[in-house]
């Protein structure tokens, strides 16, 4: 018995190509909204007063968010420089590896601004363990879920 779509080669990379598209026009609007925020608070008169350790928070998060918004708009600017030279499949292989890796900045730059914001908000013991229970939330919605799902679901 034949399981899964009867498509080409051609057909499964366009239909693959479209789906991935969609997934990151998703991460691209969070991160890209993410980023323009961490863009204007070097400008605020509150940045002057973070601690050392804050404004290096600060630094490592904007470079992060800028990885992350570079690795999501990457899928398209593969896609329009390799258009139409028949390497779709490839393009949608590395395109996804792209997306994967801007899911992973993604996570690094929300829990590095999760950590800034939740020390300058307060300078309490908890935060640490706060923003580790965050982390730990991603990491089942956005990585264990979907894993345990293929793994679960995908037939052998």
């Amino acid at each position: 018995m034949r399981r899964g779509r009867n498509e080409t080669e051609e057909e499964r990379a366009d239909r693959m190509w479209q789906e991935l598209i969609q997934e990151v026009r998703v991460a691209q609007m969070g991160v890209q909204i993410l980023f323009g925020f961490l863009l204007t608070v070097v400008f605020t008169e509150k940045y002057d007063d973070l601690s050392a350790t804050d404004q290096t928070i600060y630094l490592v998060t904007v470079v992060l968010g800028a990885c992350a918004t570079g690795a999501l708009i990457g899928p398209v600017s593969l896609h329009r420089l390799v258009s139409g030279r028949r390497v779709k499949p490839q393009a949608v292989q590395l395109a996804s590896r792209l997306t994967l890796l801007g899911l992973v900045l993604l996570l690094a730059t929300t829990t590095a601004s999760l950590l800034l914001i939740l020390r300058v908000a307060t300078h309490d013991g908890f935060v640490p363990y706060l923003v580790a229970g965050v982390v730990a939330w991603y990491l089942l919605c956005w990585f264990v879920l979907p894993l345990w799902t293929r793994h679960r679901y995908t037939a052998r």
